[in-house]
């Protein structure tokens, strides 16, 4: 039986759930935390469940489920999670945006789940700061927070607001704020119960590297694809690659032909244009503004190039969603 000694000490979360919250990533929060108590034999940890209408959140798989009480009827707690999922700018309200504040003032301490650091830079929390969400929205917040410092790890717990982005790297942050709290032994007991042999820590990155996620093993292959990456918003041509890398534009172009079946001009076009499509879906920027962004002074040839590979233009790709 708990003691009320044993319920004073132990440490209280709150989830705000926003609707179409990622299920997975609200198991992998909560059931660390069920674990650690089982385990242990006590009671280290106590939560509760808001979200606006202070009855159900209804995650993105269509399942309700049942809360504790809205945004206004938290009491006193030591850390507050953000949880959301898709379409998260549709759920950042005023309501929301209150109780985060309000909760700040009185001294919880504050982070969000996937899409919630969304929310979070929504309400001011993380500018000048370090901050991690879950991979498919890097661009579109990028674009939209320039002051926040988006990492592609997957999780932050080294900043006043600590972030993870999503799905299992819920359960790495969790396993973190665990060993931090109660030591290394207890966070390998939960990690083991729930059979998770993989745990990472917050310098991993979120998604597979690209040497794996291509089958890729040259070395020359992958930085040349992370100088692609990293300079969509000003493209340089093949030969520079190449030149980068110590290598021959020929050499370059044969590895992407072995590799990619592809060419380097053809693979940069693809990924910035990939890119654009995100930040059309994502984001309110204007056609120019995302033209710019991956590269392309003209908006014309922009809308050309973009026809050319999604079979729409950009407004139409727009318009598709409006």
């Amino acid at each position: 039986m708990v003691t009320e000694a044993e319920k004073s000490q132990a440490q209280k979360f709150v989830f705000f759930l926003t609707d179409e919250f990622s299920h997975l990533a609200f198991s992998c929060a909560i059931e660390p935390l069920r674990i650690a108590n089982l385990l242990s034999g006590k009671n280290l940890y106590e939560w509760s469940l808001h979200s606006e209408d202070g009855e159900f959140a209804t995650c993105s798989n269509g399942t309700k489920t049942v809360v504790d009480g809205d945004f206004t009827s938290v009491h006193k707690c030591d850390r507050l999670l953000v949880l959301s999922g898709i379409n998260m700018r549709a759920h950042v309200t005023r309501p929301l945006l209150s109780a985060l504040r309000r909760e700040r003032v009185k001294g919880a301490e504050i982070g969000a789940l996937c899409s919630g650091a969304w929310i979070l830079a929504e309400a001011g929390f993380l500018d000048g700061m370090k901050a991690a969400i879950h991979w498919e929205y890097h661009d579109s917040f990028m674009e939209e927070f320039p002051n926040i410092n988006l990492v592609r790890s997957v999780f932050v717990a080294d900043e006043k607001h600590i972030t993870a982005s999503g799905g299992t790297a819920t359960a790495d942050l969790m396993l973190h704020l665990i060993e931090a709290d109660h030591g290394e032994d207890l966070a390998l007991e939960v990690a083991d119960q729930m059979v998770y042999v993989a745990v990472r820590n917050a310098t991993a990155e979120q998604r597979v590297s690209l040497q794996s996620r291509n089958g890729m093993r040259n070395k020359h292959l992958v930085a040349a694809i992370r100088i692609m990456r990293d300079q969509i918003d000003d493209p340089i041509p093949p030969s520079s690659i190449a030149s980068r890398l110590g290598i021959s534009t020929r050499q370059l172009e044969r590895l992407f032909g072995k590799y990619l079946n592809s060419t380097p001009k053809k693979y940069y076009v693809e990924m910035r244009l990939d890119r654009a499509r995100t930040l059309l879906l994502q984001t309110e920027d204007s056609i120019t503004d995302i033209a710019m962004a991956c590269g392309y002074e003209s908006s014309g040839h922009f809308s050309k190039v973009y026809r050319a590979r999604f079979g729409v233009s950009p407004h139409a790709q727009r318009n598709k969603i409006s």
